[in-house]
Protein backbone atom coordinates (compact mmCIF):
# COMPACT_ATOMS: atom_id res chain seq x y z
CA UNK A 1 0.00 0.00 0.00
CA UNK A 2 2.61 2.27 0.77
CA UNK A 3 4.21 1.51 -2.58
CA UNK A 4 1.28 2.16 -4.58
CA UNK A 5 0.94 5.58 -2.27
CA UNK A 6 4.54 6.86 -3.52
CA UNK A 7 3.99 5.59 -7.00
CA UNK A 8 0.85 7.57 -7.39
CA UNK A 9 2.21 10.84 -5.21
CA UNK A 10 5.73 10.52 -8.08
CA UNK A 11 3.43 10.62 -11.24
CA UNK A 12 1.28 13.57 -9.70
CA UNK A 13 4.89 15.36 -8.89
CA UNK A 14 5.91 14.27 -12.76
CA UNK A 15 2.17 15.48 -14.08
CA UNK A 16 1.70 18.99 -12.60
CA UNK A 17 6.07 19.70 -12.75
CA UNK A 18 7.78 17.85 -15.62
CA UNK A 19 8.71 20.59 -18.83
CA UNK A 20 7.69 18.38 -21.53
CA UNK A 21 3.94 18.40 -20.33
CA UNK A 22 1.55 20.41 -22.03
CA UNK A 23 -1.68 20.09 -23.39
CA UNK A 24 -2.15 19.07 -27.04
CA UNK A 25 -2.02 21.54 -30.14
CA UNK A 26 -4.70 21.21 -32.44
CA UNK A 27 -5.51 22.14 -35.87
CA UNK A 28 -8.75 21.79 -38.34
CA UNK A 29 -9.18 18.43 -39.08
CA UNK A 30 -5.58 17.81 -37.14
CA UNK A 31 -2.64 17.06 -39.28
CA UNK A 32 -3.43 13.44 -39.72
CA UNK A 33 -6.71 14.26 -41.09
CA UNK A 34 -6.04 17.27 -43.59
CA UNK A 35 -2.98 14.64 -44.96
CA UNK A 36 -5.55 11.83 -45.40
CA UNK A 37 -8.17 13.58 -47.12
CA UNK A 38 -5.69 15.42 -50.29
CA UNK A 39 -4.34 11.60 -50.53
CA UNK A 40 -7.25 9.99 -51.16
CA UNK A 41 -8.69 12.67 -53.15
CA UNK A 42 -5.76 11.96 -55.96
CA UNK A 43 -7.63 8.37 -56.32
CA UNK A 44 -11.08 10.40 -57.21
CA UNK A 45 -9.44 11.48 -60.41
CA UNK A 46 -10.10 11.01 -63.59
CA UNK A 47 -7.55 8.93 -66.15
CA UNK A 48 -5.98 12.54 -67.58
CA UNK A 49 -5.14 13.59 -64.24
CA UNK A 50 -4.45 10.67 -61.91
CA UNK A 51 -0.75 9.91 -63.51
CA UNK A 52 0.11 13.19 -62.49
CA UNK A 53 -1.80 13.70 -59.29
CA UNK A 54 -0.23 10.63 -57.91
CA UNK A 55 3.35 11.08 -59.16
CA UNK A 56 3.13 13.75 -57.00
CA UNK A 57 1.20 12.40 -54.03
CA UNK A 58 3.50 12.70 -51.78
CA UNK A 59 4.21 16.51 -52.10
CA UNK A 60 0.37 16.61 -52.12
CA UNK A 61 -0.17 14.73 -48.92
CA UNK A 62 2.47 16.53 -47.12
CA UNK A 63 2.02 20.12 -47.98
CA UNK A 64 -2.30 19.56 -47.04
CA UNK A 65 -0.95 21.34 -43.30
CA UNK A 66 0.87 24.53 -45.29
CA UNK A 67 -2.06 26.64 -44.20
CA UNK A 68 -2.11 26.07 -40.84
CA UNK A 69 1.34 26.27 -40.69
CA UNK A 70 1.18 29.87 -42.90
CA UNK A 71 -1.14 31.02 -39.56
CA UNK A 72 2.75 31.38 -37.83
CA UNK A 73 3.67 33.99 -39.84
CA UNK A 74 1.13 35.39 -42.36
CA UNK A 75 -1.19 38.17 -41.19
CA UNK A 76 -4.96 37.43 -42.72
CA UNK A 77 -4.44 34.42 -43.19
CA UNK A 78 -6.55 32.58 -40.48
CA UNK A 79 -10.10 33.91 -41.82
CA UNK A 80 -9.59 31.70 -44.76
CA UNK A 81 -10.54 28.41 -42.79
CA UNK A 82 -13.55 29.51 -41.34
CA UNK A 83 -16.86 31.41 -41.05
CA UNK A 84 -18.41 32.35 -38.08
CA UNK A 85 -22.17 33.03 -39.95
CA UNK A 86 -24.34 33.13 -36.56
CA UNK A 87 -22.37 36.28 -36.12
CA UNK A 88 -24.55 37.93 -38.29
CA UNK A 89 -28.22 36.97 -37.29
CA UNK A 90 -30.06 37.08 -34.06
CA UNK A 91 -31.75 33.57 -32.88
CA UNK A 92 -33.85 32.17 -35.10
CA UNK A 93 -33.11 33.73 -37.73
CA UNK A 94 -31.09 31.60 -41.14
CA UNK A 95 -27.79 33.47 -41.82
CA UNK A 96 -27.54 31.87 -45.52
CA UNK A 97 -30.47 34.35 -46.39
CA UNK A 98 -29.20 37.32 -44.79
CA UNK A 99 -25.36 36.83 -45.46
CA UNK A 100 -24.84 37.40 -49.40
CA UNK A 101 -22.89 34.47 -51.30
CA UNK A 102 -21.21 36.95 -53.75
CA UNK A 103 -18.12 39.13 -52.09
CA UNK A 104 -19.09 42.03 -53.13
CA UNK A 105 -22.37 41.75 -52.32
CA UNK A 106 -21.36 40.90 -48.52
CA UNK A 107 -18.76 44.09 -49.13
CA UNK A 108 -21.63 46.30 -49.57
CA UNK A 109 -23.71 44.85 -46.62
CA UNK A 110 -21.04 44.06 -43.57
CA UNK A 111 -18.16 45.62 -44.87
CA UNK A 112 -14.63 43.87 -45.94
CA UNK A 113 -13.28 44.52 -42.39
CA UNK A 114 -15.87 42.83 -40.94
CA UNK A 115 -16.17 39.74 -43.13
CA UNK A 116 -12.40 39.41 -42.58
CA UNK A 117 -12.86 39.24 -38.65
CA UNK A 118 -15.64 37.01 -39.11
CA UNK A 119 -14.02 34.56 -41.84
CA UNK A 120 -13.96 34.29 -45.42
CA UNK A 121 -13.75 30.44 -46.01
CA UNK A 122 -16.63 30.17 -48.65
CA UNK A 123 -14.73 33.12 -51.00
CA UNK A 124 -11.94 31.98 -50.22
CA UNK A 125 -12.16 28.40 -52.12
CA UNK A 126 -13.55 30.08 -55.31
CA UNK A 127 -10.22 31.91 -55.36
CA UNK A 128 -8.10 29.28 -55.24
CA UNK A 129 -10.24 27.69 -57.87
CA UNK A 130 -9.75 30.32 -59.94
CA UNK A 131 -6.08 30.15 -59.30
CA UNK A 132 -5.44 26.90 -59.73
CA UNK A 133 -7.57 26.86 -62.89
CA UNK A 134 -5.12 29.75 -64.33
CA UNK A 135 -1.68 27.34 -63.13
CA UNK A 136 -3.37 24.71 -65.16
CA UNK A 137 -3.64 27.38 -68.22
CA UNK A 138 0.10 27.74 -67.58
CA UNK A 139 0.98 24.25 -66.86
CA UNK A 140 2.77 25.79 -64.06
CA UNK A 141 4.07 22.61 -62.10
CA UNK A 142 4.69 24.33 -58.69
CA UNK A 143 1.51 26.46 -58.50
CA UNK A 144 -0.34 23.32 -59.32
CA UNK A 145 1.34 21.40 -56.96
CA UNK A 146 1.02 24.21 -54.41
CA UNK A 147 -2.55 25.23 -54.94
CA UNK A 148 -4.33 21.74 -55.29
CA UNK A 149 -2.48 20.94 -52.05
CA UNK A 150 -3.61 24.49 -50.20
CA UNK A 151 -7.25 24.27 -51.87
CA UNK A 152 -7.71 20.66 -49.97
CA UNK A 153 -7.08 22.29 -46.91
CA UNK A 154 -10.05 25.20 -47.37
CA UNK A 155 -12.50 22.92 -48.72
CA UNK A 156 -11.86 20.26 -45.51
CA UNK A 157 -12.75 23.31 -43.48
CA UNK A 158 -15.17 24.73 -44.81
CA UNK A 159 -16.80 20.68 -43.85
CA UNK A 160 -16.22 20.89 -40.11
CA UNK A 161 -19.05 21.92 -38.24
CA UNK A 162 -17.63 24.36 -35.89
CA UNK A 163 -15.92 26.39 -38.38
CA UNK A 164 -19.18 28.04 -38.83
CA UNK A 165 -19.68 29.11 -35.89
CA UNK A 166 -18.61 32.24 -33.35
CA UNK A 167 -18.86 28.95 -30.30
CA UNK A 168 -16.02 27.29 -32.66
CA UNK A 169 -14.47 25.59 -29.82
CA UNK A 170 -17.25 25.80 -26.93
CA UNK A 171 -16.13 28.41 -25.27
CA UNK A 172 -19.26 29.96 -25.17
CA UNK A 173 -20.66 27.40 -23.61
CA UNK A 174 -18.21 25.47 -21.29
CA UNK A 175 -16.80 23.08 -23.70
CA UNK A 176 -13.29 24.18 -24.24
CA UNK A 177 -11.39 21.90 -26.36
CA UNK A 178 -14.12 20.45 -28.34
CA UNK A 179 -13.02 21.61 -31.66
CA UNK A 180 -10.24 19.34 -31.54
CA UNK A 181 -11.56 16.85 -29.64
CA UNK A 182 -14.50 16.34 -32.84
CA UNK A 183 -11.95 16.99 -35.84
CA UNK A 184 -8.44 16.11 -34.38
CA UNK A 185 -9.16 13.64 -31.99
CA UNK A 186 -11.62 10.85 -33.29
CA UNK A 187 -10.53 10.30 -36.88
CA UNK A 188 -6.89 9.84 -35.28
CA UNK A 189 -8.73 7.13 -33.25
CA UNK A 190 -11.30 5.93 -35.55
CA UNK A 191 -10.47 6.45 -39.43
CA UNK A 192 -9.24 2.86 -39.54
CA UNK A 193 -12.85 1.76 -39.49
CA UNK A 194 -13.98 5.01 -42.38
CA UNK A 195 -15.09 3.75 -45.83
CA UNK A 196 -12.68 5.67 -48.33
CA UNK A 197 -14.44 4.88 -51.27
CA UNK A 198 -16.05 7.54 -52.06
CA UNK A 199 -16.78 7.54 -55.42
CA UNK A 200 -14.93 9.53 -58.80
CA UNK A 201 -14.81 12.84 -58.70
CA UNK A 202 -17.23 15.24 -61.30
CA UNK A 203 -16.70 18.93 -62.21
CA UNK A 204 -18.67 21.51 -60.53
CA UNK A 205 -20.82 23.76 -62.58
CA UNK A 206 -20.73 26.64 -59.76
CA UNK A 207 -18.04 26.22 -57.42
CA UNK A 208 -19.56 29.68 -55.10
CA UNK A 209 -22.87 27.72 -54.98
CA UNK A 210 -21.83 24.21 -53.85
CA UNK A 211 -18.92 25.50 -51.19
CA UNK A 212 -21.74 27.19 -49.75
CA UNK A 213 -24.26 24.10 -49.27
CA UNK A 214 -20.97 22.24 -47.90
CA UNK A 215 -20.83 25.21 -44.88
CA UNK A 216 -24.94 25.42 -44.87
CA UNK A 217 -24.51 21.82 -43.90
CA UNK A 218 -21.26 21.64 -41.68
CA UNK A 219 -23.58 24.53 -40.16
CA UNK A 220 -26.71 22.29 -39.59
CA UNK A 221 -24.74 20.06 -38.29
CA UNK A 222 -22.51 22.08 -35.10
CA UNK A 223 -25.69 21.85 -32.69
CA UNK A 224 -25.65 18.27 -32.43
CA UNK A 225 -21.99 18.64 -32.01
CA UNK A 226 -22.24 20.59 -29.17
CA UNK A 227 -25.41 19.37 -27.67
CA UNK A 228 -24.26 15.78 -27.69
CA UNK A 229 -20.94 16.42 -25.73
CA UNK A 230 -22.76 18.30 -23.37
CA UNK A 231 -25.18 15.32 -22.58
CA UNK A 232 -22.13 12.98 -22.69
CA UNK A 233 -20.08 15.23 -20.31
CA UNK A 234 -23.33 15.40 -17.98
CA UNK A 235 -23.26 11.57 -17.52
CA UNK A 236 -19.82 10.20 -17.92
CA UNK A 237 -17.75 9.67 -14.93
CA UNK A 238 -15.48 13.07 -14.68
CA UNK A 239 -12.32 10.88 -13.51
CA UNK A 240 -12.57 8.77 -16.61
CA UNK A 241 -12.88 11.90 -19.46
CA UNK A 242 -9.43 12.57 -19.83
CA UNK A 243 -6.23 10.41 -20.01
CA UNK A 244 -2.54 11.35 -20.90
CA UNK A 245 -0.73 9.70 -23.84
CA UNK A 246 3.21 10.20 -25.47
CA UNK A 247 3.03 12.72 -28.31
CA UNK A 248 6.86 12.20 -29.05
CA UNK A 249 8.68 13.45 -26.05
CA UNK A 250 5.50 15.49 -25.23
CA UNK A 251 3.09 14.06 -22.30
CA UNK A 252 -0.29 15.41 -23.23
CA UNK A 253 -3.51 15.81 -21.44
CA UNK A 254 -6.04 14.35 -23.96
CA UNK A 255 -9.93 12.69 -24.31
CA UNK A 256 -9.77 9.22 -22.85
CA UNK A 257 -10.28 6.28 -25.59
CA UNK A 258 -13.40 5.67 -23.81
CA UNK A 259 -15.13 8.92 -23.64
CA UNK A 260 -13.93 9.36 -27.58
CA UNK A 261 -15.40 6.00 -28.00
CA UNK A 262 -19.11 7.14 -26.80
CA UNK A 263 -19.12 10.51 -28.59
CA UNK A 264 -18.21 8.87 -31.67
CA UNK A 265 -21.37 6.56 -31.23
CA UNK A 266 -23.49 9.34 -30.54
CA UNK A 267 -22.26 11.03 -33.44
CA UNK A 268 -23.46 8.14 -35.63
CA UNK A 269 -21.18 8.67 -38.11
CA UNK A 270 -20.92 12.05 -38.23
CA UNK A 271 -17.40 12.93 -38.92
CA UNK A 272 -16.69 10.07 -41.29
CA UNK A 273 -19.58 11.48 -43.25
CA UNK A 274 -17.93 14.89 -42.98
CA UNK A 275 -14.16 13.88 -43.83
CA UNK A 276 -15.30 11.43 -46.71
CA UNK A 277 -17.29 14.22 -48.43
CA UNK A 278 -14.33 16.34 -48.15
CA UNK A 279 -12.31 14.02 -50.34
CA UNK A 280 -14.62 13.27 -53.17
CA UNK A 281 -15.70 17.66 -52.50
CA UNK A 282 -11.41 18.20 -53.10
CA UNK A 283 -11.12 15.80 -56.37
CA UNK A 284 -14.01 17.43 -57.64
CA UNK A 285 -12.39 21.18 -57.52
CA UNK A 286 -9.09 20.01 -58.60
CA UNK A 287 -10.92 18.22 -61.66
CA UNK A 288 -13.25 21.82 -62.03
CA UNK A 289 -10.27 23.72 -62.14
CA UNK A 290 -8.47 21.28 -64.62
CA UNK A 291 -11.80 20.90 -67.32
CA UNK A 292 -12.08 24.95 -66.97
CA UNK A 293 -8.44 25.66 -67.51
CA UNK A 294 -9.37 23.60 -71.13
CA UNK A 295 -8.70 19.97 -69.98
CA UNK A 296 -4.60 20.47 -70.66
CA UNK A 297 -2.58 17.57 -70.77
CA UNK A 298 -0.77 16.86 -67.74
CA UNK A 299 1.45 13.69 -68.68
CA UNK A 300 3.51 16.28 -70.07
CA UNK A 301 4.24 17.78 -67.14
CA UNK A 302 5.10 14.28 -65.72
CA UNK A 303 9.04 14.94 -65.83
CA UNK A 304 8.75 18.08 -64.65
CA UNK A 305 9.94 18.41 -61.07
CA UNK A 306 9.11 20.63 -57.90
CA UNK A 307 11.78 23.43 -58.74
CA UNK A 308 14.22 24.63 -56.07
CA UNK A 309 12.93 27.72 -55.76
CA UNK A 310 9.38 26.07 -54.55
CA UNK A 311 11.62 23.59 -52.15
CA UNK A 312 13.35 26.71 -50.65
CA UNK A 313 9.68 28.41 -49.86
CA UNK A 314 8.65 25.48 -48.08
CA UNK A 315 11.62 24.90 -46.30
CA UNK A 316 11.31 28.74 -45.21
CA UNK A 317 7.50 28.04 -44.00
CA UNK A 318 8.57 25.00 -41.72
CA UNK A 319 11.44 27.47 -39.83
CA UNK A 320 8.67 29.82 -39.73
CA UNK A 321 6.06 26.93 -38.04
CA UNK A 322 8.50 25.95 -35.47
CA UNK A 323 9.64 29.48 -34.41
CA UNK A 324 6.54 31.90 -34.63
CA UNK A 325 3.64 32.61 -32.64
CA UNK A 326 0.09 31.73 -34.18
CA UNK A 327 -1.59 34.80 -35.71
CA UNK A 328 -5.37 35.37 -35.15
CA UNK A 329 -7.32 33.05 -33.31
CA UNK A 330 -6.92 29.24 -32.28
CA UNK A 331 -8.84 26.94 -32.03
CA UNK A 332 -7.56 25.58 -28.86
CA UNK A 333 -6.49 28.72 -26.94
Amino acid sequence: MKILHKYLISLLILLLSAPFFMHQPTYSWGFFGHKKINRMAVFTLPPEMIKFYKKNIEYITEHAVDPDKRRYSVEGEAPRHYIDIDHYVHPGEDPFEVVPKHWNAAVEKFTEDTLQAYGIVPWHIQVMVNRLTKAFKDKDVDRILKLSAELGHYIGDSHVPLHTTENYNGQLTNQKGIHGFWESRLPELKSQDYDFFVGRAQPIDDILEDTWNNVRQSFSAKDSVLDFERALNASFPSDQKYAYENRGRALVKTYSEEYSTEYHTMMNGMVERRLTQSIIKVGSYWYTAWVNAGQPDLNALLEKQPSEELLQEDEQLNKDYQSGKIKGRDHWD
